[in-house]
């Protein structure tokens, strides 16, 4: 299907939301002409939508770095070579390490979506400089939900997934899986949900969503108050006694605590609280409690909202009371192939502020509070990678004065990006698809998948992959010896069983190494696999091949069951499958084999979180009489994605990302379609035109994620703005007292009518 000179049809990959799903692309010269879904994948089978279909537009962006930049004092860029910025680079870390300790090196990142093979190579990096403390956007959306996993079930990492294309019941929670997807094939799960008359879709959400379109019971909350909805309905399961007792007392303990605070919810009180009708809610947990399997999915929509920690404990309560755990159709704790947190250092929490820590990650939020102060331990540099977090942190502000006040800032990435301008130098990385490149967000049950991607195109001229980039800055700071590695070369140029028998032994006779682990592999492994294919790029694989290794004796009996005797046997497989290879196969029984509690149960009665259960009933929400609108900032539309996305040519509808509103506040404002109003926070004020709809209701308005970039002016070369910045409005004091999160979906806001402005006559 390839011409001579390389056009044709290739396979490779979405890069737009974190599902992956397998595409097929052709290719003519540089640019990708059509797009289709690779039915050879073996989790969405030729699923796509429309983002997915405009993965050229990424791959023809006009805004690529083609040369590392070095910022001179008077605040522009300069292009160097990249023996100079290697050198410069690594001397001035090292500086900063042997000054005030290499936990003073910060780093954030570790790739987009489909990024994520450069952040594997970072470890060895963040290992030579001493850098233990890190963070991604994982740790302003799922950290809430993550500790409370490690609270039931014994360790965060034991992450629950559903089986929605099986379920009988299927409930989304602040979730619109018609625009952001989250499991596999997610807009055909959903219609063959809605079309079957013996299966039902349940929807917690305060705007009619697409997905809340299709479903049989819509409960519509006020926006914040998931909580209430959430605990009226356990509330329910107690009083009407639905509670699945068997399962409870086979598997669980605390039910009596738990049961204790529920017998006490006023029903009735707690609906009128979050704006549902008793009667519709009543109905809702009445299937749930009918069905033989239900699964749940809870996102943003109350991750990043008030209560947030508190939602994911009695989101996952509805389903554990109702015994839908650990059988098909149901949650269960799925494999993974790599892990997506930051790991190191061990600490559980921030140097300065006393932040709780969840899987490796700093608390987003606080990152400028952890670096604008005086204390001795503050951080002094950051590496960022593959990440825009001075776009898309709360408070954007304060996260470029954090940065301005750091001693070095070094962003390795595609594009000049909001974060990157803050930056002392810029490393350009080859595209996604000019590397070879995976997910790690592999998160499915009960088979679950991993897709190595091969380069489309070779590399711009004067732009690097990732792990060339961490490959050299490892060198350059001296963090190994070369010919020490030469044991290992010769054992990889001797096959594949050689060399794992040689690197078990090397690595136990060099525990120094084990944290340069990547690299080392890059160096031997990966060095013979680049001189058998003929392509330099093709040595990153060979973190894979490390990776392999620990899901081969992690989940031997998943990896058995899939097909492979050993992590060589997966390696190979998935180095020579260009649409993905199924790396694990489970039974619902390996759930309870994943439970980590040393008594096997689940713990439903968490302390950490019982005081605030308890305290739902007098409990309130943050309101300002001079900020009456709630603003969700960052809402999922069908022609928005992540900032990676910097070419806005792809959007066919909605050009400027309008503030959504209700009819009747926009009569009450005087304003209609395309008007412009003046939104205004505690933070700051823009400007947006408006879109009005009934799918909100009154005092709720939206803005879409994804927008507010610096784009280049086809016609005069400057940088304008697409559409609101939505973090520009968002304040990062506003998040959950457990972990952090910012309250996104929860925005105290005003709006006023922009008055219209008379020609001159």
């Amino acid at each position: 299907m390839t011409d001579s000179d390389g056009n044709g049809w290739h396979k490779t990959a979405c890069i737009l939301c974190s599902i992956n799903c397998g595409l097929e692309v052709r290719t003519e010269g540089r640019e990708i002409t059509r797009v289709r879904g690779d039915k050879d994948h073996p989790l969405s089978r030729g699923y796509t939508c429309e983002k997915g279909l405009r993965v050229g537009h990424y791959q023809d962006s006009t805004h690529r770095l083609t040369s590392p930049l070095r910022r001179r004092a008077d605040g522009s860029f300069e292009e160097v070579d990249w023996d100079t910025a290697i050198a410069e680079i690594t001397g001035r870390f090292a500086a900063v390490r042997d000054t005030h300790g290499g936990e003073s090196i910060f780093y954030y990142g570790g790739g987009g979506q489909g990024n994520h093979l450069g952040g594997a190579y970072a470890t060895a990096t963040r290992a030579a400089l001493g850098s233990v403390f890190s963070s991604n956007a994982l740790a302003q959306e799922k950290t809430g939900e993550f500790w409370v996993d490690g609270l039931l079930y014994g360790r965060p990492r034991c992450h629950t997934t559903g089986d929605y294309e099986h379920a009988e019941v299927a409930v989304f929670v602040g979730k619109n899986p018609w625009q952001s997807h989250g499991f596999p094939r997610a807009r055909t799960v959903l219609k063959a949900i809605a079309a079957d008359p013996d299966r039902a879709m349940i929807v917690i959400d305060p705007r009619r969503t697409e997905t809340a379109d299709l479903a049989d019971f819509h409960l519509q909350v006020r926006p914040g108050t998931d909580a209430w909805c959430l605990a009226a309905m356990l509330g329910v399961l107690v009083e009407e006694g639905l509670i699945d007792k068997a399962f409870v007392e086979a598997h669980t303990t605390g039910y009596e605590t738990v049961e204790g605070v529920l017998g006490g919810v006023d029903i009735g009180a707690f609906c009128d609280r979050c704006g549902v009708d008793e009667s519709l809610l009543r109905d809702a947990v009445r299937r749930i409690a009918d069905a033989s399997c239900v699964a749940v999915y809870e996102d943003l929509g109350v991750q990043q909202a008030p209560n947030s920690t508190l939602n994911s404990y009695l989101e996952k309560l509805v389903y554990l009371l109702t015994g839908n755990f650990a059988k098909p159709g149901t949650m269960n704790i799925h494999t993974r192939f790599a892990s997506l947190g930051g790991g190191g250092g061990g600490s559980r929490v921030t140097p300065v502020g006393g932040h709780r820590i969840v899987g490796g990650l700093i608390p987003a939020a606080v990152i400028p509070e952890e670096i604008l102060t005086t204390h001795p331990q503050r951080f002094r540099a950051m590496l960022i990678e593959s990440s825009n977090p001075a776009h898309s942190l709360p408070d954007s502000a304060d996260m470029r004065a954090a940065l301005a006040a750091l001693d070095l800032v070094v962003v390795i990435d595609v594009a000049m990006t909001e974060t990157a301008r803050c930056a002392d130098y810029v490393l350009p990385a080859a595209s996604q698809y000019e590397k070879w490149e995976t997910t790690f967000f592999n998160l499915e049950f009960p088979h679950n998948a991993l897709h190595l991607r091969a380069p489309l195109f070779d590399p711009l001229d004067g732009t690097l992959p990732e792990p060339e980039i961490h490959r050299r800055l490892v060198r350059a700071l001296g963090a190994y010896d070369e010919t020490d590695l030469e044991p290992l070369r010769e054992a990889a140029s001797a096959g594949r069983a050689e060399f794992t028998a040689a690197f078990l032994g090397f690595m136990a006779q060099r525990p120094d190494l084990v944290r340069l682990v990547a690299v080392v592999l890059y160096e031997t492994l990966g060095q013979a696999i680049a001189a058998d294919t003929g392509d330099e790029r093709v040595a990153a694989t060979a973190a894979i091949w490390g990776l392999a290794q620990t899901t081969a004796m992690t989940y031997p009996a998943a990896v058995t069951a899939a097909g492979f005797a050993d992590g060589n046997a997966l390696f190979e497989a998935i180095l020579a499958n260009r649409s993905g290879v199924v790396f694990s196969v489970d039974d619902e029984d390996a759930t309870w084999q994943r439970i980590l509690h040393q008594d096997g149960r689940i713990h439903l009665a968490p302390e950490e979180l019982q005081s605030d259960f308890a305290g739902l009933a007098t409990a309130g929400l943050p309101i300002d009489a001079d900020y009456p609108f709630v603003l969700s900032a960052g809402e999922r539309r069908g022609d928005t994605a992540n900032t990676i996305f910097r070419n806005p040519s792809w959007r066919k509808r909605d050009d400027g990302g309008a503030l959504r509103m209700s009819p009747g506040d926009a009569a009450r404002l005087g304003v209609g379609d395309r008007h412009l109003v003046t939104v205004t926070t505690r933070r700051a004020s823009t400007v947006a035109a408006v879109e009005v709809t009934d799918t909100l209701r009154d005092g709720h308005v939206t803005l879409p994620n994804g927008r507010g970039l610096d784009q280049l002016d086809p016609d005069t070369g400057k940088r304008i703005r697409d559409g609101v910045a939505p973090n520009e409005l968002t304040s990062a004091g506003d998040r959950d007292p457990y972990v952090g999160t910012p309250w996104h979906k929860y925005v105290l806001a005003r709006v006023e009518p922009v008055p219209a402005v008379e020609s001159p006559s």
